[in-house]
């Protein structure tokens, strides 16, 4: 970089939009293992189901601002670490974003050929399907299928983060942890 210095840290915005994801996620699957635990028909069960929805639908929005900010000059790990874990890192985030992407699209579709609309802030969403509650079942399958995924891969993520700011001692978690 010719005239600028390279950042030691991420900007603020992908560290803001970083740990409101990290809060939508918790949202995402708090609800759903509490509604897990109501009785069918009840209002708080309803309640959490709608709060699983409002919170995935945030989740899908935002990413095109994160995918956006990743743009922005990206603040090297030092020192640095081998390829491979470079490379691991860049499947695991492609993987993360694709949760982050399909997973809605997938709940959305489910919900749309079921025939039932998605309320997004008093906005309901379109329906992009014809209604064929058969294909229902199959869109649930994939969207709890990628949901149970993103318990493993935000789990991963979590430990490469502590493992290489306890562990190896770089500042991998430092770049993305907001200023103090």
């Amino acid at each position: 970089m010719t005239g600028q210095s390279i950042p030691h840290r991420y900007a603020r915005l992908s560290i803001t939009l970083h740990w409101l994801m990290l809060a939508l996620f918790v949202g995402v699957y708090g609800c759903i293992e509490l509604k897990g635990l109501l009785p069918r028909g009840g209002h708080l069960r309803t309640l959490f189901l709608g709060l699983h929805g409002l919170f995935g639908v945030s989740i899908f929005v935002l990413v095109w601002f994160r995918l956006l900010a990743r743009l922005t000059p990206r603040p090297p790990i030092t020192p640095t670490p081998p390829a491979w874990q470079t490379g691991i890192s860049h499947v695991v985030h492609l993987a993360l974003y694709g949760l982050m992407i399909v997973t809605p699209v997938l709940g959305w579709m489910m919900l749309s050929v079921a025939g039932k609309p998605i309320p997004y802030f008093e906005f309901p969403l379109p329906l992009p399907v014809t209604i064929a509650p058969e294909l229902a079942k199959q869109f649930k399958h994939w969207h709890e299928l990628l949901g149970s995924a993103g318990y493993w891969l935000i789990g991963l993520h979590a430990a490469a983060g502590l493992f290489h700011h306890y562990y190896v001692g770089d500042n991998t978690l430092r770049r993305m942890l907001p200023r103090r």
